[in-house]
């Protein structure tokens, strides 16, 4: 089958990516399995010992250091503490183009629950002082195994493949601060800067599948801190205050018509007010009251107009209780993952003639992405030309099938039960990603 050609929109250079026939890509992957069957005790363990060791978002040291010992062993010239907690390993093999795979290393400030024998029951103090449990419950210990593995297969595969590799390790995902804190330390000119990247994150669609999108992935994120002010007074002269908590309670549940009247109905749009903290006790009025949100859309249009929305009726509840304006800040932001459609659509293609038609869904510009964010869109956005993220699925048909029986929710990404199929869901990562690679970099 001729190689499809992918024209670089940021480069003078088209470089290809392989349409495998059938026979061919049995062959490669075949070589891919074989080198996972090879190392899957070295990884398994690997898995299981991060699973059981999360650090929250630049704290990741023992993980950083674990990772970068590994990488340094296959070869690669490995440097740390690239913003602040992430790593950098590149490899060169000739000439060719320069291709990135990133994973995450940070868990999340949470209790696991999901009673598995190597469970997560690590604590971390927050930066405000707090003491926290840690969890990997979004699935970076998948993500972190199936990122060596790549590397270990790329290197048994040298023969295959021409350019040079940046394996980036990022801190602090789940606080969307850690793609921006690389790219702060030089990741673009103090190593290659990539012509191409990938990264897969593990979702719980059915084990052994990868979603495939083109364009719009994953949603843009707006956190923003409202503090709404009010006078602090007895609980029984609520005359003598201005009662925060009423004005907040209002604000809360006003604030959803934005969604429901504002917005278009045909595009996704989300505001979730995540943390509402207020007083201390049962007889005092409060003379502040705390909210965090978070603010989730695709489309720049919609996420004007949800913005402009919180603003607008946050000040309206202040007002309509006689209080002062709220204090409203951004604390980060960050905009959708957008992957290269002709990129994705070869990729795609790639993917099932090596994995199979059936495991592999291509969706389209037009399709529903994941409505979760992430700040992968950093390193797109700071010029990388093309790249692809990959969804992979986690759960056993079975299981999923039983959730629905018993008329349960699967548990997903951020649940304190959620537990995929770690097995499934490295061994499909590393085959993409390493079939991804090799599509962009063969001779």
């Amino acid at each position: 089958m001729p190689k499809m050609l992918l024209l670089a929109a940021a480069c003078a250079i088209a470089l290809p990516v392989s349409a495998l026939p059938v026979a061919a890509a049995a062959a490669e992957t075949g070589a891919i399995d074989a080198v996972i069957d090879r190392n899957w005790d070295e990884l398994d363990a690997l898995y299981r010992d991060l699973h059981s060791h999360p650090e929250l978002g630049f704290q990741e040291n023992r993980t950083a250091a674990i990772l970068a010992a590994r990488m340094r062993k296959l070869g690669f010239e490995v440097t740390e503490h690239v913003g602040r907690t992430g790593i950098v390993a590149v490899l060169h093999n000739g000439a060719g183009p320069v291709v990135m795979v990133r994973t995450e290393l940070d868990g999340l400030p949470m209790e696991e629950k999901t009673g598995l024998a190597y469970a997560s029951r690590a604590t971390a103090t927050r930066e405000d002082g707090t003491t926290t449990f840690v969890a990997h419950s979004c699935g970076h210990d998948n993500h972190m195994a199936a990122w060596l593995g790549t590397a270990q297969a790329l290197v048994a595969l040298k023969q295959r493949w021409h350019g040079t590799l940046v394996f980036v390790g990022q801190p602090a995902e789940e606080e969307v601060s850690g793609a921006k804190a690389m790219l702060s330390d030089g990741l673009f000119t103090r190593f290659p800067k990539p012509d191409f990247g990938f990264a897969a994150h593990v979702d719980p669609s059915p084990a052994g599948t990868v979603h495939v999108k083109q364009g719009a992935t994953t949603s843009a994120v707006d956190t923003i801190l409202i503090t709404f002010r009010g006078v602090g007074s007895h609980g029984s002269m609520p005359d003598k205050g201005i009662d925060p908590i009423v004005e907040a309670a209002h604000f809360v549940t006003d604030v959803q018509s934005v969604i429901a009247r504002e917005k278009d109905p045909f595009k996704f749009g989300v505001v979730t007010i995540g943390s509402f903290h207020a007083g201390s006790v049962s007889n005092i009025i409060s003379d502040h009251a705390d909210l965090q949100l978070t603010l989730r859309s695709y489309d720049p249009d919609v996420r004007k107009v949800i913005n402009a929305g919180v603003e607008r009726t946050a000040r309206a509840a202040a007002e309509m209780a006689r209080a002062p304006a709220p204090d409203i800040s951004h604390s980060f932001t960050s905009n959708p993952v957008i992957n290269d459609p002709a990129l994705a659509a070869a990729t795609a293609a790639r993917l099932k003639s090596a994995l199979g038609d059936d495991r592999v869904i291509l969706v389209p510009e037009t399709g529903a992405g994941w409505t979760a964010s992430e700040d992968y869109s950093e390193f797109v956005g700071a010029g990388m030309p093309h790249s692809v993220y990959f969804a992979i699925g986690g759960y056993p048909q079975a299981t999923i099938d039983r959730f629905k029986a018993e008329g349960k929710p699967l548990p997903v990404n951020h649940s304190p039960l959620f537990a995929p199929d770690h097995t499934s869901a490295i061994r499909t990562a590393i085959d993409v990603l390493t079939l991804a690679v090799l599509g962009v970099t063969g001779a």
